[in-house]
């Protein structure tokens, strides 16, 4: 065994299975058992039985809905575009017909799961409800995941060229010029991607169509910060920083990000997590950007701006504190050639 594995090498074999074992956990875990987990919805009904309503709402068995008061549909509508909530239940005070309003842009497995949820419970009064899509996913964007494998591909592309660089001269700078090399050619890099993942995505597919400029910024940016914290973890830790970021940004980020299930149909633990996480705020950043008037690119771009902060400073830090230091001889003390002037005195 000596002679075919070092022990370095096995250590690296151990912590890839690891990550395989952790890999399959996380998803396995995260997409199990789908399950509603007090989906934020506005009720707007009659006023002497709104507060009535809302109550068993938060009561039903699970607690699968979050039920948040609106005193008009009109309430209940802004709610929805500004992202407090999936959907809007209005209850009717004239006949017996109920509408659901649900917006299957911001996930389509939470505006069935509502669906679902309603059904029985209209059943049980002898009502009935229809429902209507206020934000429709397009046309080329089926089930609303073209954003979320936008944003995982922009996220991919940044820690791998991170990875490709460090194959370079080492995964730890030289030196900060050096570094500061690297990571100029990643934001040139983070550019020409988020440029191409748009035109893809919109003009080319037709999914995401019609929010080049907004869509090449962030995706730039999503692209600039997974690479550069890439990048610090790398020059700090070395294959175990590679290891950490695909724990992050995979093994965790991408079950969490709100792909196939958004955080209300996630365990707890993803939904904590996703929300922090590049995937995450990649795919609701960019629903933002083309459903929602760009309702929370804000925050992502903030977050994100942390994690481009930390691998600049992180990067810079460490080839500073690995560059070779010069020694200063004093000139008295320099070695003088045998035979010269001096030798000879």
């Amino acid at each position: 065994m000596r002679d075919g594995v070092t022990p370095r090498a096995g250590a690296l074999v151990l912590a890839v299975l690891a990550l395989q074992l952790a890999f399959i956990a996380s998803y396995i875990g995260a997409f199990h058992e789908p399950t509603p987990h007090r989906i934020p919805v506005a009720v707007a009904a009659p006023p002497e039985a709104l507060d009535d309503l809302v109550g068993k709402l938060d009561r039903l068995p699970g607690e699968p809905l979050d039920a948040r008061p609106a005193f008009s549909e009109d309430a209940a509508r802004r709610m929805i575009d500004e992202r407090e909530v999936y959907g809007a239940f209005i209850v009717s005070s004239t006949d017996a017909t109920d509408r659901l309003i649900i917006a299957s842009a911001a996930g389509s497995s939470v505006a069935t799961a509502l669906t679902q949820i309603m059904t029985p419970l209209e059943d049980a009064q002898d009502r009935a409800f229809t429902v209507e899509d206020a934000r429709p996913a397009l046309l080329g964007d089926a089930r609303g995941l073209s954003g979320f494998y936008l944003a995982l591909g922009w996220v991919v592309g940044g820690y791998l060229v991170a990875i490709a660089v460090s194959t370079s001269k080492g995964s730890r700078p030289a030196n900060p010029h050096r570094a500061l090399i690297r990571l100029l050619s990643l934001a040139a890099y983070a550019a020409v991607a988020g440029v191409g993942g748009a035109l893809i995505a919109g003009s080319l597919f037709g999914a995401l169509d019609g929010h080049l400029a907004q869509l090449w910024w962030f995706g730039a940016l999503l692209v600039f910060a997974s690479g550069c914290f890439t990048m610090a973890l790398q020059a700090a830790f070395g294959f175990v920083g590679t290891g950490v970021t695909i724990l992050l940004f995979v093994i965790l980020g991408n079950p969490s990000a709100g792909g196939a299930y958004p955080a209300p149909l996630l365990p707890a633990f993803w939904r904590a997590i996703g929300q922090w996480l590049p995937p995450g705020l990649g795919t609701e950043a960019i629903r933002g950007i083309v459903y929602f008037d760009g309702v929370g690119v804000e925050r992502a771009a903030i977050i994100l701006g942390g994690y481009s902060l930390f691998g600049l400073v992180g990067t810079l830090l460490v080839a500073q504190i690995a560059q070779p230091r010069q020694i200063v001889i004093p000139p008295s003390q320099a070695l003088v050639p045998v035979g010269s002037s001096a030798a000879s005195r």
